[in-house]
């Protein structure tokens, strides 16, 4: 019997999200094992291929041409660097590959033409392809599609209340716009929100409640701690503690079975210990690799040592469904 909440109220979201932490985990990891195998981890590799000169104004972002962090902007990488970074991701165990540009918004031309390249490129690796680019429209979206993207990752960050505390330069209905945008285009959606923003538990409450209320919910959900980074409006809250990302991994997990929760930034602070717990919570995706666009990140042997210590295997491509999901474990058995 599935524990799914179909179309969950923010009163059945609070409520679950407040339930003391263990039976919380202990609901959630058995909504994980109906729908996923418990020790299959998907292994996912980022690269940002555009650094840096950002003209959004996002509070707890480097890339920003607001803010005073130490990045250089970059121009828009070539083909070939990306498709070898690719290759050394599939190698290493990844099955798919995100790309990262840091614009506002795509803007047609060669640029554009080039990531379509770079999409068709690693597509025909035989990798899931995800790329986040910033807003873009219904047309973009189809060419995106037309190519071969897998999914395409444009994150809520967090509730609709609190946004404008984080971002003056877009708006929290832009975003529901471009998820829209790639939904209707036929790509699957990877979006989520961070943690540690100076949100209050309402804020979280809400954010998961709209995730969990979109017209189909995400296919994965990165769930992600705040990384306070120099130079930027943020760069002086404080961490916040793993228990809190386990309980947000856990609600997610029970509000949105069927997706890929993925325990995205703030890995490297946290201990083997922690991140077992985010997996018995629920989380079965991670990013691999020693950078998360411009944010440090676990290196490839430590990840490696630690599935070996826990048990876990990182997910096979044929293992991985042509809509971006994985097969249910029940479908395997």
């Amino acid at each position: 019997m599935s524990m799914q909440i179909t179309r969950p109220s923010r009163k059945s979201v609070a409520q679950l999200f407040k339930k003391p932490l263990l039976d919380l985990v202990y609901q959630a990891a058995g909504v994980h094992r109906q729908h996923h195998a418990p020790d299959e981890v998907q292994v996912c590799t980022l690269l940002s291929i555009k650094t840096a000169g950002c003209p959004e104004d996002c509070g707890y972002c480097s890339q920003s041409v607001h803010h005073n962090a130490v990045l250089k902007a970059e121009s828009l990488l070539e083909l070939e660097p990306v498709l070898e970074a690719a290759r050394q991701a599939k190698a290493a165990g990844s099955t798919r590959f995100c790309m990262g540009a840091a614009w506002r918004n795509v803007r047609d031309g060669g640029n554009f033409d080039r990531v379509l390249e770079m999409v068709r490129g690693v597509k025909e690796m035989g990798l899931e392809v995800c790329v986040t680019l910033g807003m873009l429209s219904p047309e973009q979206a189809r060419r995106l599609q037309q190519a071969g993207l897998t999914a395409y990752n444009h994150n809520l960050d967090t509730s609709e209340s609190f946004y404008p505390k984080v971002i003056s330069t877009r708006t929290y209905q832009d975003r529901l716009d471009t998820i829209g945008y790639v939904r209707d285009a036929g790509i699957t959606v990877c979006c989520g929100g961070i943690i540690g923003l100076g949100e209050s538990t309402a804020d979280r409450i809400d954010l998961l409640h709209t995730l969990a209320n979109l017209p189909k919910p995400p296919e994965s959900v990165p769930i992600n701690a705040l990384v306070a980074v120099p130079g930027t409006p943020l760069e002086n809250q404080q961490r916040v503690t793993s228990l809190e990302l386990v309980r947000m991994i856990a609600v997610a997990r029970i509000l949105m079975p069927e997706s890929k929760v993925r325990l995205s930034a703030g890995r490297l602070e946290m201990s083997v210990e922690e991140q077992a717990l985010c997996f018995l919570a629920g989380a079965n995706s991670i990013f691999a690799g020693e950078r998360l666009l411009t944010t440090p990140n676990p290196e490839w042997e430590q990840d490696k040592a630690m599935f070996d210590a826990l048990g876990l295997r990182a997910m096979m491509p044929e293992e991985v469904g042509s809509a971006g999901t994985e097969t249910p474990a029940t479908a395997r058995a």
